[in-house]
């Protein structure tokens, strides 16, 4: 399925996808959305990418490999959960920040930053295997 309209659209698409993506990402806390629906769709634009592109558009667009990018999530994840122990309380308990940025007031969590770190594992592991599974297809 490698039309011209298709091949046409799909950075179009892609890029509003992986915006969208964000958008649940950061809402996820206070109405449905989080890093895991957000990384689904992200990895679904990839996806989307990949079939009317090919697999190495993907790569690069990728920057680094699908399996580092989960890495990175995970241990994102392990640390958010881990700062609540330096502090004295229980593991994954959520702690707030709201640090004063070009003078408005930005409330920052430990549970905003797991949600990223979900958020990058879910994207990472689903483009890995997305991406493996068009190459072998490619053969």
């Amino acid at each position: 399925m490698r039309t011209v309209i298709f091949r046409t659209i799909a950075p179009y698409l892609t890029s509003l996808m992986l915006l969208f993506s964000v958008f649940v990402l950061l809402r996820g806390h206070n109405e449905p959305g989080g890093g895991f629906i957000g990384g689904l769709i992200a990895a679904s634009a990839f996806a989307i990418y990949g079939i009317a592109c090919g697999v190495p558009p993907v790569r690069r667009a990728l920057v680094f490999h699908p399996m580092s990018i989960a890495g990175t999530g995970l241990l994102m994840g392990v640390m958010s959960g881990m700062l609540s122990l330096f502090v004295g309380v229980p593991f994954f308990t959520a702690l707030w920040v709201t640090p004063s940025i070009f003078g408005v007031e930005v409330a920052l969590s430990t549970a905003l930053v797991f949600d990223i770190g979900v958020y990058l594992v879910v994207l990472g592991t689903i483009a890995s295997i997305a991406l493996g599974l068009e190459e072998r297809e490619a053969v």
